[in-house]
Formats: C-alpha cells, structure tokens, sequence
C-alpha cells in the first residue's frame, strides 16, 4: 500500500509532523521565529526526495533557502487573498525551456486549519522508486529551482470540493499510485507513472465517478481532451539516458511513436492548458 510520507522543515509550512501513518502529536509551527530555525537547518547537509532529479548530499545556501522561503511567503499570500480551498501549484525546478516548458512539477495544494499544504509525488532520490509526500508551500520550493517562480491554477469551485477531502486523506486514494517510476512515463499505460501524471489522475479520480484505478483515470482524461505534450527526443538522447539514470525509461511508450522519436508525457504546462481549456480551472497566477 502506499504511504504518504509528511515532511516539513520550516516557516510557512505548517504543523511539524511525523509521517501520515504514525497518528501522534502534532506540533504548532507558525511564528516566524521559526525561519532562523529553517534557515540553519535547510543550510545544513539536506538530501530531500526530488521529482525526477538524482539526490546528492548537498548544502542549501542561506541565500537559496531565504530565496525559496520568500517565494513560498509570497504565494501563501497570493493563495490567501484568492479565496480558494484547492489549487494547482507548480514550480520551476528544473530548466525546460529547450521543449519550450516553463514548468517541471506540480503538486495539488489545499488549506486547512493548519494553513497551506501540498500532496504531491516524488521521485527517490534518482531512483526507479517514488513516494506521495506531503508538505508545507516552503519546503515545496526549497529546492534549489531553475527559476523562483510560482505558477498556481485555481479549479472551478465543484472541482475543488470534491478534492479538498480527498486530499486531507491522501491514502483514499491509494490505488491510484504506481511506486516504479519514470520521468517520461507514457500518459497513457500503467506500468509507470512521473509525479505530474499521478495529480492529473488524482483529479480523474475525483471527478469521474467510475474510477477505481488508474486505467480508468485514464479513460476519462482522454474523455475530457487531456493531451499530453509531444517531445523530439533523439535514439542518443533516449539511449543515453536510459543508460546512466535509473529514473528513465521508455520501455512503455508505443513502438511507432518512440522509434520516431515521438516521447509522449504529462508536464506541467500541458495540465495547466487542459484544466483551462475544459473548464475545470480559472486563469494561471504566476507569483515571482
């Protein structure tokens, strides 16, 4: 079964808590004497699960995490102001713009008493392996980004009801998650599945009333016109790739469209685009 692993480690994240399965005492962390304490813990050695990049002992800088937790400060403002319950957030981690991307993963947060939180998936560590964590809006851009941008798309009022509880109680939706793991897993098979694809499935699941896995996720994604963007990746590229990161592969993506060099995957932009042109979402906020 899936555990949802909850992770926080400074100011603007909410609770302190132990992970989702243990049922122990939850700890208030909501002053902002709390940012010296993340700015000397984030500073220290930190190896946090990454979406689809290799974990290596590395130490944040003071810069990058005041960076990080300002843009986190920022957005929880934004998110305040908005009046919404559930949104679509998304981070600039990794540089895209060569596919002509802004974006590289997402998360579905919503509020609750405790303030913001983030459901979202996480490769291990460069691994063929991912969990479901989750986390405060600042430990969500504590990661070193290609960019310190925020994008943020708020779902229709009916969409966000039906994902609020869910999301409260991550493991409802258990089933929905696949552990192996690939950053171009094929949007439609299941054998693999990236972060950006578990969220997208994750709001099939709540909006399609015959869901009970993630083939029929599916299904109604393609019902709904989802279309996941189309990459040029070269037979070196691919083959390169597959050799020295165990967090790729490309063994679930048709013949005819990877022989040409035709790499199908949901990103980030790609689900921004469908959620507004279907009319389950409003307009994109960017928060710099």
């Amino acid at each position: 079964m899936s555990r949802v692993v909850d992770a926080t480690i400074g100011c603007l994240t909410g609770p302190t808590r132990d992970p989702i399965s243990d049922p122990g005492p939850r700890r208030a962390a909501r002053t902002r004497s709390w940012l010296a304490g993340a700015l000397l813990l984030a500073a220290m050695a930190w190896t946090p699960a990454q979406a689809g990049r290799p974990c290596q002992p590395t130490r944040l800088s003071v810069g990058a995490v005041q960076q990080g937790l300002a843009l986190a400060e920022r957005t929880v403002r934004r998110l305040d102001a908005g009046g919404a319950k559930v949104v679509v957030l998304a981070r600039a981690g990794q540089d895209l713009r060569e596919h002509g991307l802004r974006y590289s993963h997402l998360g579905l947060a919503y509020k609750d008493a405790d303030g913001w939180r983030v459901l979202h998936k996480l490769n291990e560590c460069g691994t063929e392996r991912a969990a479901i964590y989750r986390q405060g809006v600042g430990d969500f851009f504590l990661d070193t980004p290609h960019e310190y941008v925020a994008g943020v798309v708020v779902p229709e009022q009916a969409l966000q009801e039906r994902l609020w509880p869910l999301l409260k109680d991550g493991r409802s939706r258990a089933f929905l998650h696949t552990r192996a793991y690939s950053m171009v897993a094929y949007p439609w098979a299941t054998r693999f599945q990236q972060s950006n694809q578990w969220a997208i499935e994750f709001v099939a699941s709540a909006m399609g009333s015959d869901v009970v896995d993630r083939a029929a996720a599916q299904r109604w994604l393609r019902a709904t016109g989802y279309q996941p963007t189309e990459l040029h990746l070269s037979m070196l590229t691919r083959l390169g790739a597959r050799m020295t990161m165990a967090n790729v592969s490309f063994e679930d993506h048709p013949n005819e469209l990877r022989y040409s060099s035709r790499i199908r995957t949901v990103t980030v932009d790609s689900v921004f685009a469908w959620l507004q042109r279907s009319a389950l979402a409003r307009e994109e906020w960017v928060v710099h």
